[in-house]
Order: structure tokens, then C-alpha cells, then sequence
């Protein structure tokens, strides 16, 4: 059955009829499409870019298949049609083509250094392993490989890089040779810098981002995803850890409070930067609209700029093509103009994956 919706079509701003004939669009009149959608705002799939659907709540693994079409359901249903797993200890490349679940870029498990990581969720690998690895990882994701730049060492009470700088900077050639784009977990200062010059395509978080540091990622392209909703729990963390590492808890609190200068800098910058909730373990899923939001009343960033990074920017990032002519059908309707409040993305009138009408 061939779909019909009619509304302002964002970020163009005109008023078009969308046919949407499968899983594709066209612009090209069909006759006899069922009109699902007409008046409103439309505006391609939202994006999470930094979830984890392979674990569950409270940071364990997830149990299997049905958990992990259960977690991804939650955010199609807030309008995020688009994925990025950001990591999985759990491996579920059977929801890649499920037609009921967001479409999927999926890393495989964190690359992590030994005993300095969350149990069970990374691969854990020293350092002369780091390369073999990371190719490893490429196989078993869909485009994307996950390093962990940074952890508290326990040793020394503070945020510590997790291999040497040129030990990563290995695992990021070797992923890059293997066909995958690298995304690197990242908070202290020192780690960020070695790993923005190492190449890697994307900066997770970033709290320790220098001035120097947001320079180089505009000249190479590098985006970040700031994942704002979980900077925002830094000062829980450091309060757990006030009593046994006190330097990390100092340390924690003063990038967290440093972190929307850093974002709105990055904006200035030009880096590229899309929208992510690290949903999994921490983040309850459905909040791409709150990160949204934060984008824009914490960090500064224009309406039209953060959809642009929450909507067709990202889509773009991760190769999922618009709605333009053969583009693919997935889309969100709201009543009223998000450019004009982005509180109205919590409300979508009307949903529409790959063609068909989920919500």
C-alpha cells in the first residue's frame, strides 16, 4: 500500500506531498495512496546516535532478542527511527532488516583496557592486542567499532587514558583498514587529545575537550556526541565516589560543570555534532527529544541546528538517506513548528517506519 502525507517539510520549509511506496519515497503523484498524515510539520526520523540496546538497565547485559526489540521499540515510539549502538555486549545483527525496528548502525563491544571497565560490557584487551581486536569488532558491528579512551584508574583515584596514545592510535588504523568508523568513550583531558589526533570519527562525550582539541576536530570532521542527559549524573557519580577517590569525584564534578561552555564551543567551532542519550544501563531509553532540548537551553545551540543534529544531519552522518526523491520513508508529524519550541518533539502526531504507520 502506497501512503500519502502532506505537511511543511523540514529543514526545507515548503509544503510537499510525500508518497511513500514501500519502504521509499516519492514526490511523483500515486494514485489511490491512502492519505495518513496531512497539515503539520514533518521532519525525517529522529536519531539517537549514542545507545545502547544490548544493555539493559542497571548495566548488565541484556537477556536476549526480545529485550532488545523491547528497548528499541521504546525509542521508535518517541520518533527515533534511526540507531546507533554505541556498543553491545549482547550481539543481535537479526534486528538489522527487522521491519518493526529503527534502522540500525551497530558497533560491536567496547574495546576496553583489563579490570578498568564496567564488568561484562567490554571486551577487555591489553595492549598488544588492541589492533586484532578492534578488527574483530569491525566484523561483528555494522560500521562502527566502540574504544573506551578513559576509566578511573583505581591506582592512582582519577581518570587515567586506558593504553598509551600510540596503542590506540593502532586500533584506530586497524578498525579504519578493516571498513568500520571508530567512536571513542571518552571524559579526562589528556585521552581526548590523543585520540582526536589518532583519526577517530567520532568524540563520545568529551567532556575534556580543550579549545586545541575542538580546533582539530573542525579541521578533520570529527563530530561529537555530548551526550548531555549523561554529563548530567556526574555529580551523583562523584558523590559515590567522594569517599574512596576523591580526586575523581573533584574531577568529575569540574568537567561536568565546564561541559555546555565545551559544547557551545564546539558549535562555534563548527564540529560536526549529533544528537545521543547513552539510553542503556544509566539513561532510560525514549529521550533523544530531552537531549534535544538540552542542546538547546544548556548549551546554546539554535532550534534549526539541533534538529538538524537530532534529525537529517544525523541521518545523514549514519547513511540513511532523507525525504527527498528515493530517499527512505521514515518520518515524524507534529502539530506545531519544533523550530519554533522543541518541547513539541515529546508529542508526535503521527509515525511512519519504513513505510509504515507505527504510532
Amino acid at each position: 500500500m502506497t501512503l500519502h502525507v502532506r505537511g511543511v517539510v523540514l529543514p526545507d520549509d515548503e509544503v510537499r506531498d510525500l508518497y511513500l511506496v514501500g519502504d521509499r519515497v516519492t514526490l511523483r503523484p500515486v494514485a489511490g495512496a491512502e492519505t495518513v498524515a496531512d497539515g503539520g510539520y514533518v521532519l525525517p526520523g529522529l536519531v539517537d546516535a549514542h545507545c545502547h540496546i544490548g544493555i539493559a538497565r542497571g548495566g548488565t547485559p541484556i537477556s536476549g532478542l526480545d529485550e532488545a526489540r523491547a528497548l528499541a521499540t521504546i525509542d521508535r515510539d518517541a520518533g527515533v527511527l534511526a540507531i546507533r549502538d554505541a556498543g553491545s555486549p549482547y550481539p543481535y545483527p537479526q534486528l538489522d532488516d527487522d521491519p518493526d525496528m529503527p534502522r540500525l548502525r551497530r558497533a560491536g563491544r567496547h574495546v576496553a583496557p583489563p579490570r578498568r571497565y564496567l564488568r561484562d560490557i567490554g571486551v577487555e584487551v591489553a595492549a598488544e592486542d588492541l589492533p586484532g581486536e578492534a578488527a574483530r569488532q569491525a566484523a561483528a558491528g555494522n560500521g562502527w567499532v566502540k574504544l573506551v579512551g578513559d576509566w578511573i584508574d583505581r591506582g592512582t583515584g582519577d581518570l587515567a587514558p586506558a593504553w598509551d596514545p600510540a596503542d590506540m592510535a593502532a586500533a584506530v588504523k586497524a578498525a579504519h583498514e578493516a571498513g568500520a568508523r571508530v567512536a571513542v568513550h571518552t571524559f579526562a583531558e589528556e585521552s581526548v587529545a590523543a585520540l582526536v589526533r589518532a583519526g577517530v570519527d567520532s568524540v563520545e562525550h568529551g567532556t575534556g575537550l580543550s579549545d586545541d582539541d575542538i580546533a582539530e576536530m573542525a579541521r578533520r570532521g570529527t563530530a561529537l556526541v555530548p551526550t548531555m542527559i549523561n554529563i548530567a549524573t556526574f555529580g551523583d557519580i562523584a558523590a559515590r565516589a567522594d569517599g574512596k577517590f576523591p580526586t575523581y569525584a573533584t574531577h568529575m564534578r569540574a568537567l561536568g560543570d565546564r561541559f555546555p561552555s565545551v559544547v557551545a564551543a564546539a558549535y562555534e567551532a563548527g564540529v560536526p555534532i549529533y544528537v545521543g542519550t547513552d539510553a542503556g544501563g544509566g539513561i532510560n531509553h525514549g529521550l533523544a527529544a530531552e537531549e534535544m532540548l538540552r542542546l538547546h537551553a544548556v548549551a546554546g545551540m539554535p532550534a534549526l541546528d539541533v534538529l538538524r543534529a537530532g534529525s537529517w544531519g544525523a541521518r545523514e552522518w549514519l547513511g540513511f538517506p532523507g525525504l527527498v526523491e528515493g530517499g527512505l520513508a521514515d518520518l515524524v508529524v507534529y502539530d506545531s513548528d519544533p523550530r519554533r519550541d522543541l518541547r513539541v518533539l515529546a508529542a508526535p502526531r503521527r509515525i511512519i517506519l519504513r513505510g509504515r504507520v507505527v504510532a
